[in-house]
Order: C-alpha cells, then structure tokens, then sequence
C-alpha cells in the first residue's frame, strides 16, 4: 500500500495538480487529507475553494479526509466525500497510524495513543520525532509552509515514511523495523 499524506491546503489550488500528478506518478493507493481544507487565513491568488472540492472529489474513492481546526460543519455538508472528525484509526503494514489534524493530537498531546505513528499537519512544519513507543510526522504544509521554502507533503510505502518537498528533496524520513 502506499499512501500520500497532505494537510493545509486552505483553499490554495497551487500544488494540487502537482500532487495529482505525483499520486500518480508514483502509483499511490490512497490520499490522506490531514485537515484544513478550505479557508484560508492569508491573502493568496489562488484561493479557489471550489477547486478544492473537486480536486478532492476526484479522488473520492481513493481519499480520507480529516477536519481540521478551519473546517465546519457546512464543508461537511457542501463536501460530497465525508470529513472525519479528530482522531482516526488505518493499520497497514502491522502498523497502527492514527490520522489526526493536530491541533487536538500531536506530539505534545497523545495520552490516549499508546502506540504506533500519529500522522498530523496543523503546525505547517514538516518533521519525524520518534519517542519509546510512537513516531510523530508533521507533514507540514502543501500550501503555506513555516520554516521551509517550499510546501510539503509525506509518501508511505513499505515501512517507511518520507516527507518531500515539491521540488522532490526529502526532508525527513523514517523507516519502521518489525
């Protein structure tokens, strides 16, 4: 299985194709939107809310999206495509990973999780921190990236998480041993 993790987009549709075309290029099974989906608390020429939502449709069959701390109950209603709320649950791989936003959970606040990788944006700073029993990722931004030049985004395959930027470096990875 692998899986393309994005937070933050806030209605910015400047990335999106290039994420449609890296899901593809690298044959990814599953998009994981990790919240903050369409309003924006900066002024960007490409805020384009609607774009958003048919991106996202577009991979409604291939998409799990989280509510992040922007999102409201009337995305929810306009979105043809649930929005979870808080926390959820995928296990790949013999690996538990929680989805979060991360404004709730985070590396900082995850009493109930007791093991396994939290997968979060919110922050909009990509990074991997492993502790005893978990490994926190911060995806970072696609959209609006703090204390990097370039948004962000996460790739999961076969053990192993790897945050690129959209210039394709790696900024961060981590592989899980069994």
């Amino acid at each position: 299985m692998k899986i393309l993790f994005i937070s933050d987009i806030h209605g910015i549709t400047t990335n999106l194709e290039y994420i449609r075309k890296t899901f593809e290029k690298q044959n990814c099974n599953l998009l994981v939107v990790l919240g903050d989906l369409y309003h924006s608390y900066v002024k960007h020429p490409d805020i384009d809310p609607l774009g958003v939502k048919d991106f996202l449709e577009s991979f409604q069959d291939k998409l799990i999206c989280m509510q992040g701390n922007n999102d409201t109950a009337s995305d929810q209603m306009k979105s043809s495509f649930p929005i979870l709320s808080d926390l959820s649950f995928i296990y790949i791989d013999n690996i538990p990973i929680y989805l979060t936003h991360g404004h709730r959970y985070n590396m900082r606040n995850h009493k109930k999780l007791k093991s396994g990788v939290l997968i979060y944006g919110h922050e909009h700073i990509p990074y991997i921190v492993q502790d005893e029993n978990m490994i926190y990722i911060n995806t970072g931004s696609i959209s609006i990236p703090r204390n990097h030049e370039f948004p962000t985004y996460t790739i999961y395959e076969n053990n192993t998480f790897i945050i690129y930027n959209i210039k394709n470096e790696i900024i961060d990875s981590i592989t899980i041993k069994k």
